[in-house]
């Protein structure tokens, strides 16, 4: 099954831009994934093809208009009708590792890139649309928000990465970030490798790994941490706690 990702831009030369290289770009050449993105301004019906408008109440910048990004949206889902549509918005839910993998399960995404001040809000009441974020930052457009989404997935694709098991152990997956890594070599500036590392010990490795992860996401995203311990100590669904007397 081929992922199918569709842009909804103003700018579709963006696409597949940076995913065209690397990785992604030999799985684009073997058909692992296509893009075909829509242009949004092709949508618009006045002879000046204007998306947007400005914003009711007042105020600074311009907002996409409802009725363009309607007529781009059930374009796109009627040529794609098992795509489920997603939206770049920094409204929207932050984007986790599984939720990344959720939808390189299937068979790929309609992507709403926003731009100026953002949507008409009416179009989230009028089409079932998820809005997501890729963080607490505010980019020029959704293009890049949808790029970076795009990327996440494609190399969780089947046959992408060299190995299956090569995003096993990453930063996110098991809900830490990863163990830092090292190379050749072995001494660099004063700098030497730690030793478990140079054991051949994979038991003392893996022990190793596991504490630098679990270090450094307490010192370094205590928000994570909190979250990974509150998982590993939650109870199993349906269990019950045994009351003490």
């Amino acid at each position: 099954m081929t992922f199918t990702a569709v842009p909804l831009t103003l700018y579709p030369d963006m696409f597949p831009g940076p995913l065209g290289h690397s990785m992604a770009g030999r799985a684009l050449d073997a058909g692992v994934w296509s893009c075909a993105p829509v242009h949004i301004r092709d949508f618009a019906t006045d002879k000046h093809r204007t998306v947007d408008d400005t914003p009711a109440g007042g105020g600074a910048g311009m907002v996409l208009k409802a009725d363009v990004l309607a007529a781009a949206v059930d374009h796109a889902s009627a040529a794609h009708p098992d795509l489920p549509i997603l939206a770049m918005t920094p409204r929207g839910t932050p984007v986790t590792q599984a939720r990344v993998r959720g939808i390189a399960a299937g068979p790929g995404a309609i992507i709403l890139c926003g731009r100026f001040e953002g949507f008409d809000e009416r179009i989230f009441d009028a089409r079932p649309i998820e809005q997501l974020s890729m963080g607490d930052i505010i980019l020029s457009g959704g293009e890049m928000g949808a790029l970076l989404l795009l990327d996440a997935c494609i190399r969780l694709l089947p046959g992408v990465m060299g190995a299956a098991s090569s995003g096993d152990d990453e930063s996110f997956e098991n809900g830490l970030l990863e163990y830092p890594h090292y190379t050749r070599p072995v001494i660099w500036e004063g700098r030497t490798i730690p030793e478990v590392l140079r054991s051949g010990d994979h038991a003392k490795i893996d022990a190793w790994r596991k504490h630098q992860a679990e270090t450094d996401t307490r010192l370094r995203r205590p928000d994570l941490w909190e979250r990974h311990v509150d998982a590993r100590d939650r109870p199993a669904s349906g269990a019950r706690r045994k009351n003490k007397d």
